[in-house]
């Protein structure tokens, strides 16, 4: 059966047969066609004026722990100018000292974590991103999607899922990807929450063991 969780994410509840199964899902998704919006002049949010809709993402939670990481963050960013600047500095910064590594995490690595080891993949990214923008009060939550290779050279790595987060600034929710860094077009959302655990692609209860897994997700060609 499906139910809608409490961040607005649409989910499946599965009891599986003892023994080999098969989940396969697949979708046509239309999606603008141009690059994420961005807005150099977006102003932050004093934390009195936030909506309840946004004051949550402030908090720490299984993997973002902005206590941790508060007085590194202001070391680090106090200088950039509140908001949209502020933002993408922290996106820079990621970008710049976290070394993008396949099993350098596991899922049970936390942000503070990768802020030590500067290794991870786009979740970790994207995790510590997000602490850093708390710790900085800026609301920022995780989003769990697909990025298609469109108007980009395909990477030398297999088709995954990929994370970036969303930070409020200015009334709204604006993207931000300090793994790739640039705007994207294509970007498709499966799910968002206060960190991955909100927006796991699947939990599992019980001896379950993963084989194998295939991602893709491709520009579509012609009217059909």
């Amino acid at each position: 059966r499906d139910y809608i969780d409490a961040y607005g994410n649409a989910c499946d509840r599965l009891t599986l047969p003892t023994g080999a199964s098969v989940l396969r899902y697949d979708a046509t998704v239309e999606v603008t066609s141009n690059y994420d919006d961005a807005d150099k002049g977006a102003a932050a949010v004093a934390i009195e004026d936030l909506p309840d809709e946004a004051f949550v993402y402030l908090l720490p939670s299984r993997f973002c722990w902005p206590d941790m990481l508060h007085d590194a963050a202001w070391e680090l960013f106090e200088r950039a100018e509140p908001g949209w600047a502020r933002v993408q500095a922290v996106c820079d910064w990621v970008h710049d000292h976290v070394r993008y590594e396949v099993g350098a995490s596991t899922a049970v690595t936390t942000a503070y974590d990768v802020w030590q080891s500067r290794t991870g993949v786009c979740r970790d990214f994207t995790q510590l991103g997000i602490t850093l923008c708390r710790s900085l009060n800026v609301p920022a939550r995780y989003v769990a999607g697909y990025l298609p290779d469109i108007a980009v050279t395909p990477p030398d790595l297999p088709m995954d899922f990929c994370s970036w987060f969303e930070a409020w600034l200015d009334g709204r929710w604006w993207t931000f990807d300090p793994r790739n860094n640039e705007r994207r077009i294509g970007r498709v959302v499966i799910a968002r929450g206060r960190d991955a655990l909100d927006a796991a692609m699947v939990t599992t209860w019980g001896p379950a063991e993963l084989r194998m897994m295939t991602v893709w997700s491709d520009e579509a060609s012609g009217d059909g």
